[in-house]
């Protein structure tokens, strides 16, 4: 081996030997080189060469067990979360708690190291925080009149709040965030979610501990966790998937922290509350003033999403929501001197096979390449293949922790992968549909009239796969439509509504709380297993609690779907695009995915212990695989082929995480 080679080797070793560790901060850097008889910028190189990946956050609190003695298992669920990073990892034990986290580094990259600690008089703070916060330089300003800071980043901002404003400091924040922040004097966890849901946060709890976690394959490392499904959890798995009841998370006695609820564990349990939810108010506005307003929130919007200290680029689509993000992107971008790199997804021999439906009128190419055109991006294609895809829908399952979405679930996979390669954060379009009323069950009277989920008709064909003992201990059309009817409830109106506004704040929050949780579910950990960062612009609060309150007439302006969105930012794009019929996420249409998802389900029902067939009934899969059936599963992008690669999914999770049916 020349010395170039060994020196390098030598360096990789030392590499392993550090990440056994915690953290490591860069000021140790010159003493650490020293001591291992290697350059100093050499060790630079190789920390600041680590493949990052996003933040993840995990941890227990416990007042019976010393959680000093639980270091093997801290270790173990952060293993499970290093897709979401480091560029950093820590941990922190206290008695009573323990905090976790991996962090990808996007602002003031050498500081921000977490789990962060702030002292002050008698009082310590130990915060593990996942987000980013958009409104930074406003509420840092606010806590100047208080507090000093060491650092740049938005950690210690959060920090701070919770230090100067306690629970209401989610209040002040504008952002993506989940965060816990432990107060060692009160003996109290305090946690958040922020208002949207883009960041996951779960949790399970017995008499003894309060475990939490970005993700559940992270709580599912846990030996105090029981990885056992119910007829609740079937009910969940059949009947929703890949939607999810909010607040819950699938496996018996996991949690999800709802978007917009924070609270407190303390000796006294757990208490939780909701600190926001779309509100209903009279506004009383005219269609231009309305179109104004809108302008001005989603390019603000835009504007703070792009601040970061590593490249940001965007999805491009061709379609309304995409285009709008790249072209403010793309003008600020300009003004620093730098081209915007946009990214598209297609498939092999898709061109080949598409077929137009009711809810994919046209494929994307031809308005892609008039957006990438009359922007002047640097533009990037990612083609994927048929084989790559099937193969992916496994790693889809890893990385979302349940079955999902199956082959849009795969390809994003893929997608963010390439992505990856040219950057670190990306900008991309989804949750304006939900907002503006873009689907096509807002616009269709009499599906939108339909007393049940209208991306989700098809509960009593599902429950025809749960095998009996399930199906014996639920009735899915009571589980299905008590779900359903519990979030349009839920819906705040006002007297002053007429039907169809009535109606539509119903469509609104059932949207908000379903479709695009599992959109944004899907997004975060296709991403997050990618080492990609997504920000999502029409998911900020303002824009939410804005449209809630604007009439469908105005959304509906000239009777185009999404038309108020149009109007509002017509100066932003080229006619084709502005007026391209709504065409959702891309999904593969090559006969040849049918045929290989019919070959490997058929694989797996011939297997003599099959797990699938003791949640799903043999002959429903039999009968599905003879390719009979044209019922839709899930919204517009889950039909036939879609519907057994989820059964693919579904055997692959079963045996993955050895789950136990109870």
């Amino acid at each position: 081996m020349s010395s170039t080679y060994y020196k390098f080797y030598e360096y990789f070793l030392f590499y392993l030997h550090i990440m056994k560790y915690n953290s490591i901060r860069i000021h140790f850097l010159g003493d650490i080189a020293q001591s291992h008889h290697i350059c100093k910028y050499a060790l630079i190189w190789i920390l600041n060469n680590q493949e990052a990946f996003m933040c993840g956050i995990a941890g227990a609190i416990s007042f019976v067990d010393d959680m000093r003695e639980e270091m093997k298992i801290c270790e173990n669920m952060q293993k499970a979360l290093l897709r979401r990073g480091p560029d950093q990892r820590g941990i922190v034990l206290t008695e009573n708690a323990a905090l976790i986290h991996t962090r990808l580094a996007v602002i003031d990259i050498q500081n921000g190291r977490q789990p962060m600690k702030f002292t002050l008089g008698e009082y310590t703070y130990i915060i593990v925080y996942n987000g980013e916060i958009y409104n930074t330089a406003e509420v840092r300003k606010q806590l100047e009149e208080d507090f000093e800071f060491e650092t740049a980043s938005d950690t210690e901002v959060v920090l701070k709040s919770f230090v100067k404003w306690g629970a209401e400091c989610v209040d002040k924040l504008n952002g993506i965030f989940a965060f816990v922040i432990w107060d060692e004097h009160e003996q109290r966890l305090f946690m958040a979610r922020d208002r949207i849901g883009v960041k996951p946060f779960f949790y399970w709890q017995n008499h003894k501990k309060f475990i939490f976690a970005s993700e559940i394959t992270a709580l599912l490392e846990h030996p105090d966790i029981p990885h056992v499904i119910d007829e609740h959890s079937a009910a969940e798995l059949i009947l929703m998937a890949p939607g999810r009841t909010p607040g819950c998370g699938v496996v018996k006695d996991i949690c999800e922290v709802k978007p917009g609820w924070c609270g407190f564990y303390s000796k006294d349990g757990l208490k939780l509350w909701e600190y926001w939810r779309l509100r209903a108010y009279e506004l009383n506005q005219s269609f231009e003033e309305t179109a104004e307003t809108v302008r001005e929130l989603v390019i603000d919007s835009i504007k703070r999403q792009l601040v970061s200290d590593v490249p940001v680029c965007t999805f491009l689509s061709g379609g309304l929501d995409s285009s709008l993000i790249s072209s403010v992107a793309c003008s600020e971008m300009k003004k620093q001197g730098k081209i915007l790199d946009t990214f598209s997804v297609d498939y092999r021999d898709n061109d080949k096979y598409f077929q137009k439906s009711h809810f994919q009128p046209n494929s994307d190419p031809e308005y892609i390449k008039c957006m990438a055109d009359y922007l002047g991006t640097n533009h990037h294609w990612v083609i994927v293949d048929t084989p790559e895809l099937v193969d992916a829908l496994t790693d889809a399952v890893d990385a979302r922790g349940l079955p999902g979405m199956v082959d849009v679930d795969a390809s994003l996979l893929l997608f963010c992968k390439e992505i990856k390669k040219y950057g670190t954060v990306a900008l991309s379009g989804e949750c304006a549909d939900e907002l503006f009323g873009g689907y096509p069950w807002y616009r269709d009277k009499d599906i939108r009239m339909t007393d049940g989920f209208p991306w989700a008709q098809s509960t009593e064909y599902r429950s025809n796969f749960l095998c009996d003992e399930y199906r014996s201990r639920i009735n899915p059309q009571e589980y299905v439509y008590s779900a359903y009817r519990k979030t349009a409830d839920y819906a705040m109106k006002l007297e002053s509504d007429d039907s169809v506004n009535y109606r539509m704040r119903e469509m609104t929050q059932l949207n908000f709380h379903w479709f695009m949780q599992t959109l944004l579910d899907r997004k975060d950990r296709m991403s997050m297993y990618s080492g990609l960062e997504v920000r999502v612009p029409f998911c900020d609060y303002r824009i939410a609690e804005y449209l809630y309150n604007v009439k469908w007439e105005y959304k509906d302006y000239e009777g185009r779907e999404k038309g108020l969105l149009r109007e509002a930012m017509k100066d932003w794009l080229p006619e084709k695009v502005l007026h391209r019929k709504k065409s959702p996420y891309p999904k593969t249409h090559n006969p040849n995915f049918l045929k290989a998802v019919t070959e490997r389900l058929n694989e797996i029902i011939s297997q003599k212990d099959c797990v699938l067939t003791k949640l799903v009934k043999k002959e429903e899969l039999e009968r599905l695989l003879r390719h009979e059936d044209k019922v839709q599963w899930y919204g517009q992008l889950m039909n036939l082929p879609q519907t057994i690669a989820f059964f693919i999914q579904l055997d692959y999770w079963l045996k993955k995480f050895n789950i136990e049916m109870k």
